[in-house]
């Protein structure tokens, strides 16, 4: 068997546009064919995981299983009427914990640790770790094993998302849109499937692969002072940041266009993140899905707690913890590596200094200009902190300051 990556070539969309041809046709006259949608998935699950690949194919048939144990065990649990927090607490745990161990395996100096883990880890347990929470809450009450099969292995979205949620995504995928809304759906696929064409292999291709290497190389060779600056590496964070966009986005735009095509409207990652107005609002643009995800799962939840529990009586405080280990996590959960933590500390800093300039503002708005230039400063300016900030995802400055590759 081949081993196909999701979008990664032309032959990927000639094989999924033969796929999704009869499904399509289903939709268009009102019916769902869930046998051959299922067929379809397991065929791209398998192009995904198959030849070189295929120990990350048994990882995930071992992975999906043991989700399933555990979300049926524990909704099982809640149906009967008990809803401990110790009982949740370790849930949750053990639902991250196989992801724990395959961030931690890449720093373990062993053979085996290499062979850990497999595409779509992380999305497929924040998609377990909401319904567990939501089953918790009661906002699940039951959890159809069909559906939640297919939602865990939605193929579109399966490696890099977006983030679905269980009850939006079963109520999509357990019926068929009426043939209008289906051909608004086609229509709006296509058009995000050309717009990934262009952003992904055009200007992404352009940014990463012909001008990035360039400035990576000029940096290296003209920086000075102890931390070895130059106008090539201000030139090395913008185009990095242009690809990270372009890239990501263009990906995203093809898992979504597909999920049209299956009449499921996956939700969108992106929405003009550089022209954000401030941080908070970067965060409502870029990586849509992960970013409510996390705040809906690490910040609210921790703040609930923590006000439940009294831990910090002060609701500023509060709020400035809560951002700062929402933005950790995300830091820790990006990669075990300096640059990943201090990229989440970064926005965390960034979003703290935000709220408070926003009260500031708020206290003295008689006396701060608000006008066409003030407005165009503060995306100026959002701009750059972002930028920065992904200089340091970049790791680059680990290579250009200790020569690690």
């Amino acid at each position: 068997m081949i081993n196909m990556q999701p979008y990664s070539n032309p032959r990927y969309f000639i094989i999924l546009f033969v796929a999704l041809l009869p499904l399509i046709i289903g939709l268009y006259f009102g019916r769902r064919f869930k046998i051959y949608e299922a067929l379809v998935s397991l065929l791209f699950l398998v192009l995904m995981f198959d030849g070189t690949d295929a120990i990350q194919g048994y990882q995930l048939i071992g992975y999906i299983a043991f989700q399933f144990l555990l979300t049926f065990a524990y909704e099982r649990y809640i149906r009967s009427g008990r809803n401990k927090s110790w009982v949740f607490y370790v849930v949750i745990i053990l639902a991250i914990l196989p992801l724990v161990v395959v961030k931690i395996a890449p720093h373990v100096n062993n053979p085996v640790a290499d062979l850990i883990g497999f595409f779509g880890i992380s999305y497929i347990t924040f998609k377990t770790v909401e319904v567990l929470m939501e089953l918790r809450d009661k906002a699940i009450e039951k959890v159809d094993p069909v559906t939640y099969a297919r939602f865990l292995l939605f193929f579109p979205t399966i490696s890099s998302g977006p983030i679905d949620r269980y009850k939006r995504f079963a109520n999509d995928c357990n019926g068929a849109p009426d043939r209008q809304e289906y051909i608004e759906q086609m229509r709006l696929g296509t058009r995000y499937i050309f717009q990934g064409f262009l952003y992904k292999f055009i200007i992404g291709y352009v940014f990463g692969t012909l001008w990035l290497p360039q400035l990576a190389k000029m940096s290296i060779h003209m920086g000075q002072g102890p931390l070895k600056l130059s106008w090539a590496l201000v030139g090395y964070m913008y185009c990095y940041s242009m690809y990270l966009f372009f890239d990501f986005a263009g990906y995203s735009l093809f898992a979504v266009g597909t999920s049209y095509f299956m009449g499921i409207k996956t939700p969108m990652n992106f929405n003009k993140p550089f022209i954000s107005k401030n941080i908070k609002d970067f965060w409502n643009r870029w990586h849509i899905t992960l970013s409510f995800w996390f705040r809906d799962f690490i910040f609210m939840r921790f703040t609930f707690f923590a006000m439940k529990k009294k831990l910090v009586k002060n609701r500023k405080d509060l709020s400035r913890l809560s951002y700062f280990i929402d933005f950790l996590v995300m830091g820790f959960w990006h990669g075990l590596t300096w640059y990943y933590i201090v990229y989440g500390i970064y926005h965390a800093f960034a979003i703290i200094f935000n709220d408070n300039w926003l009260v500031f503002k708020r206290k003295h708005k008689d006396k701060i200009p608000s006008n066409k230039f003030t407005k165009w400063f503060a995306i100026f300016l959002t701009f750059n902190v972002v930028c920065f900030s992904f200089l340091i995802f970049s790791g680059f400055l680990s290579t250009l300051w200790f020569g690690w590759k």
